[in-house]
């Protein structure tokens, strides 16, 4: 059987990209390496975590020393590892590494090094590496590990990916690679400043083979409310259909950064092993949606990170971060 790995399920050890000096993060970098700094330390508390960075020196100062701490020396354009790393597919018994094309989003921004991050870096992994030629970004797919592929229609389908391909021959594609039996897609949701043409981990996960966590938008008079309600909608009828039971995470206040709002979401959290990181923003929802993780989560630690300044960059706690199935080693 293949299938791609599920989020939740063990994990080997998770990648992080560290904000390189010459970036988008030059502005504040030290907010930013602080912000980094101080996810590592949360990872590293629960299991392995591989630094990938442009200087290692000046990195790995930053850091008490860790056998769970490893780190790599490779140039990036930027830190979003959830879109430009491998993806864990099990295929017969074996773990294979699938390695997508990265182009910034529909080549919004500056992508080559990132792209070519994966290949560069190989050798540290104990599984090989498999180029698949199209473009994908990890946080623009979920699975429950037994088939099922959730992602967005603006993401996944956009003329700026893949516009040779039909919505046919993508999820043929999808199908093939992922060892999926069903690819299903919102098509309504989204987040203002999102640069991702709504990635589906801002906005709705599965997080067991049984559940979806989702914003929900209470407020009416709120730009989101419509488009959110429209998803939620599209999410109770796959929950219909396939026996998913929905949890609603709260909207956050609107975030600002330059008087631009910025897309924070509850939904971009992180898995580990034994615990559930989430992002918090410094606005009265965050307490309300802790709560929910850990009502959900009993049998996990949660764990409030702070992502305030990290979001100011239209990313959150998932997207900076990729998840390694167990099997994988680092070498």
């Amino acid at each position: 059987m293949k299938r791609l790995i599920a989020e939740f399920e063990e994990q080997s050890f998770t990648q992080i990209i560290f904000p390189p000096k010459q970036s988008d993060w030059s502005e504040y970098l030290e907010e930013a390496e602080e912000n980094f700094t101080n996810i590592i330390n949360a990872i590293i508390k629960y299991q392995k975590c591989l630094v990938v960075c442009d200087d290692l020196s000046r990195v790995q100062n930053r850091f008490e020393p860790n056998a769970n701490l490893f780190f790599v020396e490779c140039a990036t354009n930027d830190s979003w590892a959830r879109d430009c790393s491998v993806l864990c597919v099990e295929d017969k018994n074996d773990i294979k590494l699938l390695d997508f094309t990265f182009t910034g989003w529909g080549s919004k921004f500056e992508a080559k090094k990132d792209n070519a991050m994966s290949q560069a870096i190989a050798n540290r992994y104990s599984k090989k590496l498999k180029t698949v030629d199209i473009i994908l970004e990890g946080g623009g797919v979920e699975s429950d590990g037994e088939g099922i592929i959730l992602t967005t229609a603006e993401c996944m389908l956009n003329p700026n990916r893949n516009k040779h391909l039909s919505k046919e021959e993508t999820n043929a594609i999808l199908k093939e690679e992922f060892g999926a039996t069903e690819i299903l897609y919102l098509n309504h949701g989204y987040l203002a400043g999102d640069d991702t043409d709504s990635h589906v981990d801002t906005l709705a996960r599965i997080i067991s083979k049984d559940a979806i966590m989702y914003v929900k938008c209470e407020n009416i008079y709120d730009e989101h409310y419509k488009e959110l309600k429209l998803m939620e909608e599209e999410l109770e009828a796959i929950s219909k259909e396939h026996g998913f039971k929905l949890i609603a995470l709260p909207m956050s206040s609107a975030v600002y950064y330059d008087d631009e709002r910025l897309p924070a979401t509850y939904a971009n959290f992180l898995f580990v092993n034994g615990a559930v990181l989430v992002p918090v923003y410094g606005v009265r929802e965050d307490e309300e949606a802790l709560k929910i993780f850990r009502e959900t989560f009993p049998e996990r630690e949660i764990v409030a990170i702070d992502c305030s300044v990290l979001i100011r960059q239209h990313g959150s706690l998932h997207c900076v971060t990729m998840n390694f199935a167990k099997g994988v080693e680092l070498i």
